[in-house]
């Protein structure tokens, strides 16, 4: 849309908008970021990561809520830090997160660990430190929870993650809620499930967790969850287990293209009318509607290459920076950082990485570029570095957060001698 006039007025994405013709984050030109840092880069805004988690607060202060926010979006320590001070807690899916979000300072009484494999070392660490509660996934995993929690003389606080069967309407591969889906213990075998963590010796029954999948943009999904949700919570009483945490998971859309995903204040007042008698809290776990547009991936234009069927932009990042759009054929806007004058062309922004399914860009209108020009691919704070890898021997970019009138490097560019820690030649 690149910078799309809308009711004669420039679009802005929050934090991030054209003044004149050149791309600004807050109140920093994109491209004297760039020329300082280089490219490709992510850069954040830290008023839009802001703005983001208030609008959960504020649309739930009125009940007892810790928005955990979903780490594998973005673990960025700094980010991490940022949305801990605010208040925020975390939802980790592995070892590895918990020790970031701990190193990052979120308190352990705001994390909740979730994940299909939790292997024995990581619940070990879990216990040792201390988190909120367990998300069981499985059987096996409760039984292991157990004989890992009583070896070490500690209880163990769980929620099961009870699967609603219910259609998120998403892509597939981040759909989580149906039947067919590794996550989650089925409805009809959740009560058996909770019966049986009642009877075990150090498991503590201290919730119910559902999650149904990523980048919702109705409501009815989260509608028709919430109702499964709570009469099974009401069904669990009858039966003498009570809970003191509801974890609605996440997954509320963002704005990639012409979405219009509910707000919190819309999903906070669908969750609330519903549990009257319910003495629980609330436990939500938004990630990409945390981060998501509050981060965009520079890339700067090497060379245009026309063939007798299509136009190609080569650009220096690639599927190894960005893997949304190779991996789930995922829309991201482009902007151009400075605009030029004249008309676009349709083709396809490709990277330097050697596989054919290396786009970040397909078979759209590109705003008219030339080699040397900067463009921006919008929302890409969410699993966007979060997923980048090494691939073609490949350092991953910087990531850099504005605040204000202020940016300040917040992972440092790898090194070719990164590539290679940890490596030796015998």
């Amino acid at each position: 849309m690149f910078g799309e006039v809308v009711d004669g007025k420039e679009e802005k994405l929050n934090g991030f908008e054209y003044r004149g013709d050149e791309l600004f984050v807050e109140n920093v030109p994109v491209k004297k970021i760039v020329e300082s840092m280089g490219s490709p880069v992510y850069i954040y805004s830290e008023k839009a990561l802001r703005d983001s988690l208030s609008a959960y607060q504020e649309a739930f202060s009125g009940h007892r809520t810790i928005i955990a926010y979903a780490m594998k979006a973005n673990g960025n320590l700094k980010i991490l830090s940022l949305l801990g001070n605010m208040g925020a807690g975390a939802d980790v899916v592995s070892g590895g997160e918990l020790f970031r979000a701990r190193t990052a300072g979120i308190p352990v009484e705001k994390i909740v660990f979730a994940g299909v494999g939790k292997t024995d070392v990581e619940m070990r660490e879990a216990l040792d430190a201390g988190i909120l509660m367990f998300n069981i996934e499985s059987s096996m995993e409760l039984d292991r929870l157990s004989r890992v929690a009583v070896s070490m003389g500690k209880t163990a606080p769980v929620a099961l993650r009870v699967n609603p069967d219910v259609d998120p309407k998403t892509h597939p591969y981040i759909s989580t809620g149906l039947k067919k889906s590794k996550f989650g213990i089925p409805m009809d075998q959740a009560l058996e499930e909770y019966k049986k963590a009642a009877s075990l010796p150090g498991i503590r029954i201290v919730g119910i967790h559902q999650h149904i999948g990523s980048q919702l943009t109705e409501i009815s999904p989260f509608r028709d969850a919430f109702d499964r949700m709570v009469a099974f919570a009401r069904l669990l009483k009858e039966n003498g287990i009570g809970v003191s945490w509801m974890d609605l998971g996440g997954g509320l859309g963002i704005r990639y293209d012409n979405e219009k995903p509910p707000t919190p204040e819309a999903i906070s007042h669908e969750i609330l009318s519903r549990m009257k008698g319910l003495d629980a809290g609330v436990i939500l776990e938004p990630g990409r509607s945390i981060v998501g547009n509050a981060g965009i991936l520079v890339t700067r234009v090497q060379y245009l290459k026309e063939t007798a069927v299509k136009m190609f932009y080569i650009a220096d990042a690639g599927m190894n920076d960005l893997i949304r759009p190779s991996l789930y054929g995922a829309f991201h806007d482009l902007w151009p950082v400075e605009k030029r004058t004249g008309k676009g062309r349709k083709g396809d922004l490709v990277g330097p990485v050697c596989e054919t399914g290396d786009f970040l860009v397909q078979d759209r209108e590109l705003p008219p570029v030339e080699p040397g020009d900067l463009l921006a691919v919008m929302s890409a704070g969410a699993y966007g570095f979060a997923m980048a890898s090494n691939y073609n021997a490949r350092p991953r970019p910087a990531e850099i957060l504005v605040s204000g009138d202020r940016f300040s490097v917040i992972r440092a560019r790898e090194t070719y001698q990164d590539l290679i820690r940890g490596e030796g030649i015998v």
